[in-house]
C-alpha cells in the first residue's frame, strides 16, 4: 500500500512544492519508507511509500526519458514480469530498476493508453506526459486501490484519500447527503459519488484524462 496525491494547473502555474509535500503527509500511513514529489511545469505529484520491489531502486515519483514520462503510482502489476520481457524484446526498451512502476512508464511510452488493457493487477496512478501535456489517470478494474479527485478553482487535485484533497487550502468540506444516503443503502457511496460535494471517486477500469496545452 503506498499514498498517491498531485495538482495539475490547467493555466501553467507550477503547483508548490511545500503544498505537495503537505497532502502526502496525511496518507504517511500508507507508506512510512519514503516520501516524494516532482514538479513540472503545470503538474505537481506526490508519492509516499511502502518498499516491496526493488527496495533500492523503486523510490517515486519515477521519471523515464529525462522526465518526459512522471508517475505516482499505488498498486501491484502482477504480471510485469512478462510486460517488461516484452517491452525489451520487441521494442527495445531499456531498464534502470527491476519495479513493476518502471514497467508501466515504459508500457504507456509504447502503447499510450491502452497500455492498462494489457496489465494485470491492481493499481491506482496518475502519468505526466510532458511531451503532450497531459495528465492520464487510471483504476484498476476491480476497485481495489482508491483514487479521488476534486477541481478547485480550476485545478485538478487527486489523492488516495480525501484528506489529502482537503489538505489543500481553500477545498471545503461539505457532506454530499446523496451520497450519505447510498452509504445507508448500499454500504457505500457508489463511484463517482462520495459522501463529500465537490469530490468524485474515480470508478473502476476507469481512465481520466487531463490537458493542459
Amino acid at each position: 500500500m503506498c499514498g498517491i496525491a498531485g495538482i495539475l494547473d490547467p493555466k501553467g502555474i507550477s503547483p508548490r512544492p511545500e503544498l505537495l509535500q503537505r497532502m502526502i503527509a496525511t496518507l504517511h500511513h500508507r507508506g512510512p519508507d519514503g516520501q516524494g514529489v516532482h514538479v513540472d511545469g503545470a503538474c505537481g505529484l506526490a508519492h509516499t511509500r511502502l518498499a516491496i520491489l526493488d527496495l533500492s531502486g523503486g523510490a517515486q515519483p519515477m521519471a523515464i526519458e529525462g522526465g518526459d514520462f512522471v508517475i505516482t503510482f499505488n498498486g501491484e502489476i502482477f504480471n510485469y514480469v512478462e510486460l517488461r520481457a516484452e517491452l525489451e524484446s520487441k521494442h527495445g526498451r531499456q531498464f534502470a530498476s527491476r519495479s513493476d512502476t518502471e514497467t508501466i512508464l515504459h508500457a504507456y511510452a509504447v502503447w499510450g493508453d491502452r497500455c492498462v488493457e494489457r496489465m494485470n493487477g491492481q493499481w491506482a496512478f496518475a502519468l505526466w506526459d510532458r511531451r503532450r501535456r497531459r495528465l492520464f489517470c487510471a483504476r484498476d478494474r476491480i476497485g481495489v486501490r482508491p483514487f479521488f479527485w476534486t477541481i478547485h478553482e480550476g485545478r485538478f487535485v487527486f489523492g488516495s484519500e480525501v484528506k489529502a484533497i482537503f489538505a489543500h487550502p481553500g477545498v471545503r468540506r461539505a457532506l454530499d447527503l446523496h451520497g450519505l444516503h447510498e452509504v445507508f443503502t448500499f454500504w457505500c457511496a457508489v463511484a463517482p459519488r462520495t459522501v463529500w460535494e465537490g469530490v468524485s471517486e474515480l470508478p473502476p477500469g476507469c481512465t481520466l484524462v487531463l490537458d493542459a496545452s
